[in-house]
């Protein structure tokens, strides 16, 4: 399996590992492996990452590198986001990881992320020949792209990821509803770009590029008394009126009833709390009627350039 390519996308909340073979236009996956760091735990604020994150970011990379030698894989590609491009030790985390498995590590700025974002969602085939808006909501930041089926038209990233809000805003359980104002105000405030950026143009849908959007289509789907198969889903279609009752059932739980909800997995029990605010303040703020889901996310999208 000397042909095979790996890509490791180290994210503030997850890890993962992607293995593949084949071409770009069709490639069958060997393995993909996700694991919960939580890298940004306790220290995405402060610009640190504390040392029990740590320490489980350099154990899920030691496995990764494990399945890499296992599979004989010759290409890799690792890119790591904001968590480690804000820490002020997130470079004595990559010298470590060079040391211990030999792969270097890149840390790319909001505007590559963005442009690897648009590359796998196009990969998916979500995107049309009308102008789509693509919502990324990571740990560390939040990815927005106007585009459409062959160039991106106007990018932004925004440092207003699940992880930095629910660290500031997230501090009671369930969250208050002052809590909630008081992020919707900040929100307001901090996407001011975006909602100046969206008057330019005519905007069909929303596309969520995978992470939480996969919760929200299998919780929606699991109402229904129906078990999605996300591996065989490339595109998903949400019902906005169902969209919005799940984000406002998810804000108004607690922790304990999210935790023995089988379809959230445990990473974003907490954090899918301020990430459904955000989509709900988004939904609410820019009207739009179609809301897709892309299982295509960032590690595609890179994916895509190495095939090229």
């Amino acid at each position: 399996m000397s042909n095979s390519i790996a890509v490791i996308d180290l994210g503030t909340n997850t890890f993962h590992l992607l293995i593949v073979e084949g071409t770009a236009s069709h490639y069958n996956t060997i393995l993909h492996i996700e694991e919960a760091v939580k890298l940004g735990e306790g220290g995405i604020n402060k610009g640190m990452i504390q040392p029990e994150a740590f320490e489980r970011g350099l154990n899920a990379m030691q496995r990764f590198n494990q399945h890499i030698l296992k599979h004989n894989v010759k290409q890799i590609r690792a890119i790591a986001t904001s968590a480690l491009r804000n820490a002020a030790n997130g470079r004595n985390f990559i010298n470590r990881i060079k040391t211990d498995t030999g792969i270097s590590i890149e840390i790319i700025d909001g505007r590559a992320e963005a442009t690897f974002i648009y590359k796998g969602v196009k990969a998916s085939g979500c995107l049309l020949n009308k102008n789509s808006l693509i919502v990324d909501i990571g740990g560390g930041s939040c990815e927005f792209i106007i585009c459409d089926d062959e160039q991106i038209k106007w990018k932004q990233s925004f440092e207003i990821g699940a992880a930095r809000l629910m660290d500031r805003f997230h501090t009671t359980d369930p969250i208050g509803q002052e809590s909630v104002r008081a992020l919707n105000l900040y929100l307001e405030d901090n996407l001011k770009d975006l909602f100046t950026a969206v008057t330019h143009y005519s905007i069909k849908n929303i596309i969520g590029s995978s992470g939480v959007f996969e919760s929200y289509a299998v919780l929606i789907e699991q109402y229904k008394g129906i078990n999605i198969d996300l591996k065989k889903t490339k595109c998903y279609a949400f019902n906005n009126d169902q969209l919005l009752a799940i984000t406002e059932n998810i804000v108004l739980s607690s922790h304990q009833e999210r935790l023995v909800n089988k379809g959230i997995i445990p990473v974003r029990v907490d954090m899918i709390v301020v990430a459904s605010i955000i989509i709900r303040f988004i939904m609410q703020t820019l009207n739009y009627d179609n809301i897709i889901m892309s299982m295509n996310s960032l590690k595609e999208g890179v994916l895509i350039e190495m095939m090229s």
